[in-house]
């Protein structure tokens, strides 16, 4: 199975870091280019059922859980599942002295008839989030004036 665990420290009030992070139609800012569509499906209390659309064109659909008074968040591929055979996402937003951490962890297993295995999908992830969450960064304080 694959595990990551990234994290970044912001520089801004929690609400804000929470709202824009989880607004999942700004993920195509977000997520540097890396989807070109994110699209709600549905919203029912705390689930949000939404669409992404890589930049190959690749879509699948995932649900989001928000636990906004918990700091933390998570999610989960469901179809198509494919190249994972399951793949659990956790934000979690944690304070500190000086800010908030978010911590992405993803847990994965591929699907044997994937073109990449664990190893290789846990090193692409790990790059990209890293990547990823200093954008995060970067629009989050920009808008919050930090």
């Amino acid at each position: 199975m694959g595990h990551t665990c990234n994290s970044i420290i912001i520089k801004a009030p929690y609400d804000l870091i929470f709202d824009i992070s989880n607004n999942i139609p700004r993920w195509t800012e977000l997520f540097g280019g890396e989807y070109k569509e994110a699209v709600v499906v549905k919203k029912e209390n705390n689930k949000i059922t939404f669409k992404l659309t890589d930049k190959e064109g690749r879509t699948w659909q995932s649900f989001r859980l928000l636990f906004k008074e918990n700091y933390l968040a998570y999610a989960e591929r469901e179809e198509p599942k494919f190249p994972f055979e399951f793949m659990k996402i956790i934000w979690l937003y944690t304070p500190k002295p000086e800010g908030i951490e978010l911590t992405w962890i993803q847990h994965f297993k591929m699907d044997p008839k994937a073109a990449f295995n664990d190893e290789q999908v846990e090193e692409f992830i790990n790059q990209h989030s890293k990547e990823n969450l200093k954008i995060f960064k970067a629009v989050i304080e920009k808008e919050a004036g930090s």
